[in-house]
């Protein structure tokens, strides 16, 4: 059994793609998805480093049970088989994450989790582990709740949104599992019926680079190394063997795209950035860039997709905190008002026919555009409750008209 710890709203997403990948049996749950895999947890834990898009970790779960204090914590750990992962030459670091918990001190918790595994290897080697903050061989990870915890280890190392590629950024850069998740929730596959894809507003790229790599069927994973590649239950000879097979398949079966990705940005130095990042994930010659501002660039193709994550003029902070944090403006120091109506208004007039995405933590994106939206889907950038906003744009709508929404798709 594996678990896949996944952003809020993608867990069916995640549940599917997992189904794809393994073959197995995966149930969403909150917060991931559990994987029952018919080729074996090491196996099936590889697989998923290397094709999933969704998932942030692949977790293999190791033991739990209740608790009241760092005592008891103690205690669960040391009924783990840590010389099965380790031995006093590896490295580990213990994470710790809490929902309702009434520990005082999450960093004690996870002082007590290092305790025990070192107390564990000491006792039967007459030797410990050291811990290593930055590229640990086995990261532990330590979910606690009200009196209930649960240890992990965890086979990613690295979150798997770092997909290996990315140096240069904007200021408020989109994860690459949420850009993947958008493409998910829409159905964008970068098969020929899907059509074109187009992010007026890339940014940095990420949709983008994201789209081109799944339209190229190039695996998310095949840039980078994975702490699994280090553990003990990892290094028997078939299955380094069957790792090198993974790899080697996912090699073999890029392609060219069979429909284009369009992106640009109304920012030299961004589009500069997208280029760069675009170039180091392999899928420079599958993207058009363009430097345009979108109120003004006009269709790449008869019809397709817009998908983007647009400046707010304002980053909103997570739901209930109170604080709204600055983020990128709008060029010209342009209000959000202005900015979407203009936006609509030019879509209204040269792109008749396509379809647009728009991520929003503002509910009221709709009325800024002056567009009715014939879906809206949750998801969480982060802590931040957004919508993902579907327009069906129709053509004659002058500025302050609403548009009549097509059925929900």
């Amino acid at each position: 059994m594996l678990f896949l710890p996944c952003a809020g709203g993608v867990e069916a997403l995640l549940a599917d793609e997992a189904t794809r990948i393994t073959g197995g049996r995966c149930e969403a749950a909150r917060g991931g998805v559990w994987v029952d895999a018919q080729e074996g947890d090491e196996a099936a834990a590889m697989r998923l480093n290397l094709e999933s898009r969704l998932a942030t970790r692949v977790l293999v779960p190791l033991i739990d049970g209740p608790y009241r204090d760092e005592h008891d914590l103690y205690a669960l750990a040391r009924r783990v088989d840590w010389d099965r992962w380790l031995t006093p030459a590896h490295t580990l670091r213990v994470d710790v994450q809490a929902q309702r918990s009434p520990l005082k001190s999450l960093n004690f918790a996870a002082l007590r989790i290092k305790d025990a595994i070192c107390d564990a290897l000491r006792e039967r080697h007459g030797e410990r582990p050291s811990v290593d903050t930055h590229r640990p061989d086995l990261p532990v990870a330590l979910f606690v709740g009200p009196d209930h915890a649960m240890l992990y280890a965890d086979t990613s190392g690295e979150p798997l949104f770092k997909r290996g590629w990315r140096e240069a950024t904007g200021e408020a850069p989109l994860k690459e599992t949420l850009a993947a998740a958008m493409l998910a929730a829409i159905g964008w596959q970068g098969r020929a019926e899907d059509g074109p894809l187009l992010d007026p507003c890339c940014g940095a790229g990420t949709i983008a680079i994201e789209a081109a790599q799944l339209a190229c069927g190039i695996a998310p994973g095949g840039q980078r190394r994975f702490a699994f590649e280090r553990q003990r239950p990892f290094q028997a000879p078939a299955l380094r063997a069957a790792w090198a097979q993974m790899q080697q398949q996912a090699r073999a079966r890029v392609h060219a795209p069979a429909v284009p990705v369009f992106a640009g940005d109304v920012s030299f130095r961004m589009t500069d950035f997208a280029t760069r990042n675009a170039e180091r994930a392999g899928v420079a010659k599958a993207i058009e860039f363009k430097t345009a501002d979108a109120q003004q660039r006009t269709p790449p193709a008869a019809t397709g997709v817009i998908l983007m994550n647009p400046p707010y003029g304002e980053r909103i902070a997570p739901k209930g905190t109170g604080n709204v944090v600055s983020r990128e403006g709008f060029e010209g120091g342009g209000s959000s008002a202005e900015f979407f109506g203009g936006l609509a208004s030019h879509w209204k007039r040269h792109y008749a026919g396509w379809t647009a995405w728009l991520l929003s933590p503002d509910p009221k994106l709709p009325g800024l555009m002056r567009m009715k939206e014939s879906r809206r889907v949750p998801l969480y950038n982060g802590a931040i409750e957004c919508r993902l906003f579907r327009f069906d744009i129709t053509a004659g709508a002058g500025p302050g008209a609403r548009e009549r929404a097509n059925p929900p798709a």
